[in-house]
């Protein structure tokens, strides 16, 4: 056995006789309990039973908290289970990024040499990606320093394909990033470079799907991108205005695809010899454009002719497959995370969520790791979500997944389990309230079905979240105020919030021989330390401190 995967034997009681179950509600956070927050308007007898009844506090999941550069920086699932899991605060793909590109390490990469040598033989240089200031996938800074240092390069041609985001930003805050991409275009093209907006689309129905929920996104970007084939507009704010005119009202994270045409031709079709750079940092959604891009033996759809391209990522998105082959700046190097210590202590684990979510209580929570430490020892469940939209069935598979998460109890197998209900962070993403406030409600209901399953098991469950959003539906003013409308309609809020979470032990033990005692700002890294403790070890050193501590002593 490995020394440095060691756990020794915790001061406070041994684990309980049946499982510790941790309960991940997604983007269930602490609001301001006004008709802006849905999980405060929602009916949530279970949640509320549990906060009055078991030791809660809670817990930062946003900013520094989380490895993000600053605290104005919303949290989000991918860093929010790297903390879970992981139990230390790592620098996350924003910071790591900003660090590279603005002290210039991403451009004295071989890397950024062969994209620059390619483009000087006549290729074209395309950049892909999410086209905001969200800073939860991209950011627009990022691919503006890249323009201008290609331009001081003198890459005489470049390409701009554009997702457009309206669920980290504003619904429809689309032109407030395209007008200032076209100055800085307009920019290059005055220093002699040829720069231009070639293709686009919303994000949630062009390009960036993910865990493979449907390819059929991925094709439309495929199709737009590197074919030029999808509707034809002069530019990107005809394309965007002209859509929203034929439905109004369509955020623009579903707005179509679209590709920007001059004499009747595409403007940036790609082409043998060009090189690609997809900026996104955050890897869920750009693991299967790059897999399209690389793979050979490919089968989820027809590419057509395939470029031979020189295609690189902001970042490798899958640490254990290497996906993709090339990249500009290198991930957190996470290791040692409490499922590889639990693997070695000989727990059973089991992860369920539906496929939303799946990725995040696997391969984010076993730190960007796609494959297990020990299949004898860890069972994954993969519930499959629906293909519809979410505030259509806001439900979605919380009843499913609580049945995965019931069985496994039952089972007797596992001593921790592990599970994320989905719901509250991608309905809320809607920007739809009263669909948030059924999917809020659909996890209370889960959630009383596992405790219940909890009690019979003699076993304790822990839930918190990974960050908030169903918690703020509407846009805020400075003043705290509900920005409106014209008609007095609150303006509604896409993206996660910057509010805490929820962290409650529910045990079923009468004396509990812990207390919990949570260190000054405590956020969701702390959770690790606290599920071993639990469990009746020791966390390591340098995980931060637990959440709880044994009767009779001092934290």
């Amino acid at each position: 056995m490995n020394s440095h995967i060691h756990l020794s034997s915790w001061a406070g009681p041994p684990r309980p006789d049946g499982p510790v179950v941790l309960v991940i509600m997604d983007g269930v956070g602490v609001g301001r309990q006004d008709e802006s927050d849905a999980v405060h308007v929602a009916r949530t007898p279970v949640l509320d039973g549990l906060v009055a009844s078991f030791p809660n506090t809670v817990l930062k999941a946003h900013g520094t908290a989380v490895g993000l550069p600053g605290d104005d920086d919303m949290g989000n699932s991918e860093v929010g289970h790297n903390a879970l899991g992981a139990g230390r605060v790592f620098d996350q793909g924003a910071k790591l990024v900003n660090k590279a590109l603005e002290e210039g390490s991403a451009f004295g990469t071989k890397l950024w040499r062969d994209m620059v040598d390619r483009c000087f033989q006549g290729g074209t240089l395309h950049l892909i990606g999410l086209l905001s200031d969200g800073n939860v996938h991209s950011h627009i800074r990022h691919l503006f320093t890249i323009l201008d240092r290609a331009c001081q390069q003198e890459v005489h041609r470049a390409r701009v394909h554009i997702l457009l985001d309206g669920r980290d930003v504003p619904e429809t805050s689309a032109l407030e990033f395209v007008h200032p991409l076209e100055d800085k275009l307009a920019a290059c093209r005055a220093n002699g470079c040829d720069y231009l907006i070639a293709s686009g689309g919303g994000r949630m129905v062009t390009t960036m799907d993910r865990y493979e929920a449907d390819w059929q996104i991925v094709e439309r970007g495929w199709k737009a991108h590197v074919h030029g084939q999808a509707r034809r507009f002069p530019d990107a704010e005809t394309a965007i205005s002209t859509y929203r005119t034929e439905e109004p009202g369509l955020s623009d994270q579903f707005l179509p695809p679209f590709v920007i045409g001059r004499d009747d031709e595409p403007v940036g079709a790609m082409h043998d010899g060009d090189v690609v750079l997809f900026f996104n940092f955050r890897g869920d959604r750009a693991i299967e454009i790059s897999r399209t891009f690389e793979e050979d033996d490919f089968e989820h759809f027809d590419r057509g002719v395939r470029p031979r391209v020189l295609y690189a990522g902001m970042m490798e998105y899958d640490g254990d497959l290497h996906i993709p082959s090339r990249y500009l700046v290198d991930p957190p190097a996470i290791e040692r995370t409490v499922s590889e210590y639990l693997v070695h202590a000989g727990i059973d684990q089991l992860a369920v969520a539906e496929t939303q979510k799946f990725g995040h209580v696997t391969y984010f929570w076993n730190g960007n790791r796609s494959g297990k430490f020990d299949a004898a020892r860890e069972s994954y469940i993969e519930v499959p979500s629906d293909r519809v939209p979410f505030e259509q069935r806001p439900w979605m598979k919380a009843a499913e997944v609580a049945d995965e998460v019931i069985a496994g109890i039952r089972s007797r197998r596992f001593p921790f389990i592990r599970v994320n209900f989905a719901n509250g962070d991608m309905v809320g993403h809607t920007g739809d309230r009263d669909a948030t406030i059924l999917a809020v409600e659909a996890v209370d209901l889960c959630l009383g079905r596992i405790w219940r399953e909890v009690r019979r098991a003699d076993g304790l469950m822990i839930v918190t979240a990974d960050h908030g959003n169903a918690d703020q539906m509407y846009q805020l003013g400075k003043n705290g105020t509900i920005l409106r409308d014209a008609s007095g309609n609150p303006l509604p809020l896409t993206s996660h919030s910057l509010n805490p979470v929820r962290f409650v032990v529910a045990d079923t033990r009468q004396t509990l021989g812990y207390a919990l005692m949570p260190p000054h700002d405590a956020g969701l890294a702390n959770v690790a330390a606290t599920i071993l403790n639990l469990l009746g070890y020791n966390a390591p050193e340098d995980y931060q401190p637990s959440l709880v501590t044994p009767l009779g002593t001092t934290p």
